[in-house]
């Protein structure tokens, strides 16, 4: 065997091995908990008959959203939103840049046609007269490819690849956190919504109320202070009409911002409760939960990238070989390129070994595996910021239900107190000041029990994005 077959052969076996010099890729013990926080805050679970709810992550967002109405807001996000757009070209570049470093596993053919005339005078020539030169040339040729046969671009490959995929997942993750922010903002809407309507009934009552007084003040029955009293709760009630006007207007230009596109106005909601209505799902493990997570599984592609990277860094401190060769027809007359005779070939390969690189090779291996601890700590940074999140989620979910019982309670209880009183001041008992007294703790009630309700459905949706559904 001579030695450029045996070169070839060592390059084949190369190829065909696929081996690199990456450390193998273990994932990180979990920091967390094996289980899910317990306590007064948190829903305890209590055996069942019933067949189990799916997990999130098994169920889609057209199944889990019951409105028909924020389903079709949720497409048009999904349709223009600006951000998804941005997430989904990120994709299509990070695909385009691990073909480009896929590439270089495969040697680039090239076709060439040259061809090129020189004069030389006599006194340079050589021959002691003009010599005019002329070179033709056609052929097939390999330019400097590199034998990869300790991995380094099969590293650089794996590396792009694992990049790519993180590209995939921060897409899911962006869809995921987009149709939440969207359910959010059209709860959030309907919310405000419903509580102008409530200024609104409240005002139109503290007018009638107000015009009752001024009757019966002048005719003498009640005084200018009780018409002052009844006078300083309509302005106060107009003041809320205008705030929660303004807010229903803020709630619609950042549900248009969310969606890309202005909603329809037959899409966008009326009160709280029409939109408010979702599937049920099952919390699940922390190990079945926090690793289905896009984010997650992002920060895990991240760390494989950083893994693979370290491959590349160790085979730089091994020789390099590279191949250039050529085979076609030469001749010094362009008629003559195809002629018996005229074939032509080149080959000429090249090891480089480093010898002294002045530590760059060394410390780009240190480079690369710090980078690889710094990719570690963030991977477990993610998995507990995950965790924090659905435990939140949690323990919003389990004292929000007592929560809106005792504020229902209040709702009836404060609305007793003001007929009662307003019943005594009819009766000339109390004076008008107990009735505003009365007013005012009825509708801090009612805006309470609307915003506890928001926080509910708010934090239903919540759970279900941080438990990883949403696709």
């Amino acid at each position: 065997m001579n030695s450029r077959q045996l070169l070839s052969l060592i390059g084949l076996v190369g190829i065909l091995t696929g081996c690199t010099m990456a450390p193998k890729y273990t994932r990180p013990e979990s920091p967390v908990p094996d289980a899910w926080p317990t306590g007064a805050a948190y829903l305890e679970s209590k055996p069942t008959t019933t067949p189990p709810a799916p997990a999130a992550y098994d169920t889609t967002w057209r199944e889990f959203f019951q409105s028909e109405r924020l389903k079709k807001v949720i497409d048009l996000a999904l349709a223009n939103n600006r951000d998804l757009k941005v997430a989904v070209l990120n994709i299509e570049q990070m695909r385009a840049q691990y073909q480009i470093q896929r590439a270089e596993l495969f040697p680039q053919v090239d076709a060439a046609l040259s061809g090129s005339e020189e004069r030389l005078p006599a006194t340079v020539s050589g021959k002691g007269y003009t010599y005019v030169n002329r070179q033709w040339s056609v052929g097939l040729g390999i330019s400097a490819y590199e034998l990869d046969l300790f991995g380094r671009i099969r590293s650089l490959k794996d590396q792009a690849l694992e990049q790519f995929l993180a590209t995939e997942q921060a897409r899911r993750s962006t869809q995921i956190s987009l149709i939440a922010a969207v359910a959010n903002a059209y709860l959030t809407l309907a919310a405000d919504r419903e509580l102008l309507k409530l200024v609104q009934s409240t005002l139109d009552a503290q007018l009638s109320t107000y015009n009752l007084i001024e009757r019966r003040f002048s005719v003498g029955i009640s005084s200018e202070l009780d018409l002052r009293q009844a006078q300083t709760r309509v302005d106060a009630a107009r003041v809320d009409m205008a705030q929660y006007t303004r807010q229903a207007a803020f709630d619609v230009n950042a549900l248009t911002l969310l969606v890309g596109s202005p909603v329809p106005p037959e899409l966008l909601p009326v009160e709280l409760k029409a939109v408010a209505e979702v599937k049920d799902i099952s919390i699940g493990l922390p190990s079945e939960v926090l690793q289905r997570r896009p984010d997650i599984l992002q920060a895990e592609d991240q760390l494989k990238a950083a893994n693979a990277n370290i491959g590349a860094a160790r085979a730089a401190f091994f020789p390099r070989i590279s191949l250039t060769t050529a085979f076609g027809n030469m001749s010094d007359q362009l008629s003559g390129l195809f002629k018996a005779g005229s074939s032509a070939w080149t080959f000429a390969p090249q090891i480089v070994m480093p010898i002294f690189t002045g530590g760059f090779n060394m410390a780009t291996l240190h480079a690369s595996e710090a980078a690889r601890d710094i990719t570690v700590a963030q991977y477990e940074k993610a998995v507990q910021v995950a965790f924090r999140e659905v435990a939140d989620a949690l323990a919003l979910k389990g004292t929000v239900g007592s929560q809106m019982e005792a504020q229902q309670s209040l709702v009836e209880s404060t609305a007793k107190a003001y007929y009662l009183s307003y019943a005594r001041y009819n009766a000339g008992i109390d004076s008008y000041l107990s009735v505003l007294d009365a007013q005012r703790s009825l509708y801090s009630a009612q805006q309470g029990l609307i915003i506890i309700h928001l926080a509910n459905f708010v934090n239903t949706v919540t759970l279900y994005k941080v438990l990883g559904g949403g696709e």
